[in-house]
């Protein structure tokens, strides 16, 4: 009886302190008329139970790159660039100065974080490019889901 009892208690302790996992990986690409990019976002989601209550945790890594459509002669004259991207979890944002030509036409932003928000996989991103006295924003979409 005793051991049926500490076997009982075991899988009741495991079971409370049990974890779904969920991972997901999702692109979202979208162009407008001078510039196009696409955001990466890839995480797991922890699902759990401690002392009778549900626990929620979130970690992920993303990247954030912004192509120019033309060619690297066309942004030769520019001298800054401030781009941004907008989701229901947060966004980010870069800013580049140029005292000399611009030698690439690909901007990048990384990141990651922990127990934040998840990006959903229907989300909408929002982005914003502004370069010298130009502006152009558009969105990006989900093609995979």
């Amino acid at each position: 009886m005793k051991k049926i009892l500490t076997i009982l208690f075991i899988i009741i302790v495991f079971a409370a302190c049990s974890s779904e996992e969920n991972h997901y990986d999702y692109i979202f690409n979208g162009e407008g008329e001078y510039w196009k990019a696409e955001y990466s976002v890839s995480g797991t989601e922890i699902w759990g139970e401690k002392g009778g209550k549900t626990t929620y945790s979130n970690e992920n890594d993303e990247e954030f790159v912004l192509t120019y459509k033309g060619s690297l002669k066309e942004i030769s004259s520019m001298k800054t660039l401030e781009y941004s991207y907008e989701t229901t979890a947060g966004g980010g944002s870069g800013t580049r100065e140029f005292n000399e030509p611009p030698t690439e036409i690909t901007f990048k932003i990384m990141g990651s974080s922990g127990n934040g928000a998840k990006v959903n996989e229907d989300e909408v991103v929002q982005v914003n490019v502004k370069w010298d006295d130009f502006e152009e924003s558009f969105e990006l979409h989900n093609k995979s889901k």
